[in-house]
């Protein structure tokens, strides 16, 4: 009796496996494929509850959103010889489950594939430009724009056509230079710099010169309107002082006399000073008078 229930649990037990490996679940976001002894024999689109044969159908499963793949850096050849290293990215999806699985059956194939794919066209690209018309600031000679279009349509036409893979584009990230001729370029850039520098100084030099030529001129040429102005302006004064003094003096001499000498006195005297002179001297009459 207890062996009979004991069959019964493992086999109800082997049914419900069974049973459960019958059935498998496709996600929004997966593409599947059914094998059977190793052959594809249905590929699943829609999401939902499938069905399938046990233990002879195996079931791949494939996200169907779009991928983000970044290849190595690689070195590469311009048209004019120049060495560069090229940075660039894919955005990719799977388009053709089937092919896909069949040619290059997982994401880790696909990325060894598509690495092969944007590396020779890529390499083909660049090869075909001047290695200014890719980093040129000038939008009618930058030609990286067509490079990145060409290496797109390329890749995309190859990928689709092989491996199932529809490609959304390629774009470069970064252009540099191999580590062994970054110092030769950075000292041109450098030379390159100096050079203008030099010529922006001279220039500006040579600006200053005539800056402070006028400046000086033009400085010249106000002093000497204004020593010429204060020359009429004095000579003015001076004859109106004159015609002031004759006024004076013609209506009192003697006064005029003594007022100009005692000027003479304060230009000429003052507590430190000691004067010698005749006792008659004219300078002296009116001290002598004084004393009278």
């Amino acid at each position: 009796m207890m062996k009979t229930i004991y069959m019964k649990t493992i086999l109800g037990l082997v049914v419900l496996i069974l049973l459960y490996s019958c059935f498998f679940t496709v996600q929004v976001t997966e593409y599947a494929v059914v094998t059977m002894f190793g052959k594809p024999i249905m590929v699943i689109y829609e999401p939902g509850l499938k069905l399938k044969v046990p233990v002879i159908q195996r079931v791949y499963k494939f996200d169907n959103r779009l991928q983000v793949f970044d290849p190595p850096d690689t070195e590469f050849l311009t048209l004019d010889k120049k060495n560069i290293i090229a940075s660039s990215f894919m955005v990719w999806k799977i388009a053709d489950p089937l092919k896909f699985w069949v040619s290059v059956l997982d994401l880790n194939g696909a990325q060894s594939r598509l690495l092969d794919v944007v590396s020779a066209e890529l390499g083909a690209a660049l090869g075909e430009v001047l290695f200014s018309s890719l980093i040129s600031t000038n939008r009618e000679e930058s030609r990286l724009r067509e490079v990145e279009e060409r290496l797109t349509k390329n890749c995309r036409d190859l990928a689709s056509r092989d491996y199932g893979i529809e490609i959304a584009d390629v774009r470069l990230r970064r252009l540099s230079f191999p580590e062994q001729n970054k110092e030769s370029v950075f000292n041109r850039m450098r030379a390159e710099r100096g050079r203008i520098a030099k010529k922006f100084r001279s220039e500006g030099e040579e600006e200053a010169t005539k800056i402070r030529a006028r400046a000086d001129r033009e400085r010249t040429e106000i002093l000497a309107a204004a020593e010429e102005q204060s020359k009429k302006i004095r000579g003015t004064g001076e004859a109106e002082a004159t015609k002031i003094y004759a006024q004076a003096f013609r209506k009192n001499p003697e006064f005029y006399d003594f007022l100009r000498t005692l000027e003479a006195y304060e230009n000429f005297i003052d507590e430190k000073t000691t004067v010698v002179l005749p006792a008659d001297a004219e300078l002296m009459r009116l001290l002598g008078e004084g004393r009278k």
